[in-house]
């Protein structure tokens, strides 16, 4: 089982927010940046504002998984942030809505290859 890699410095992030192409979803928000590595990278990002760090911390597990599962189909080579929209509610972050709103929003960036 390959390690998922991930986008850790704060510049790396404004890097991909700023100058990557933002795509959204019903709970999600994504930017993607096309990077010279054939990897991919991921970040994650959700608001202290939105909940406390239980809550924050399960909805990153629930992100982390979906991208897990659907890595092998994706297109190598991108920085991808995901966003959790902070005036979604808490209940509705299970893991068959995230897994579909990932799956709408790779298929829109043209990343899943099936």
């Amino acid at each position: 089982m390959n390690k998922i890699l991930k986008l850790k410095k704060n510049y790396e992030f404004k890097n991909v927010l700023t100058r990557g192409k933002c795509y959204s979803g019903n709970c999600l928000n994504v930017f993607i940046k096309r990077n010279n590595f054939n990897t991919n990278y991921i970040g994650i990002a959700i608001s202290v504002k939105f909940a406390k760090a239980v809550k924050r911390n399960r909805i990153k597990r629930l992100i982390s998984e979906n991208y897990r599962l659907l890595e092998k189909n994706l297109k190598k080579g991108y920085n991808i942030v995901f966003l959790w929209k902070r005036n979604v509610d808490f209940y509705n972050a299970n893991f068959y809505n995230i897994k579909n709103d990932m799956i709408n929003i790779f298929k829109k960036a043209g990343l899943l290859e099936e």
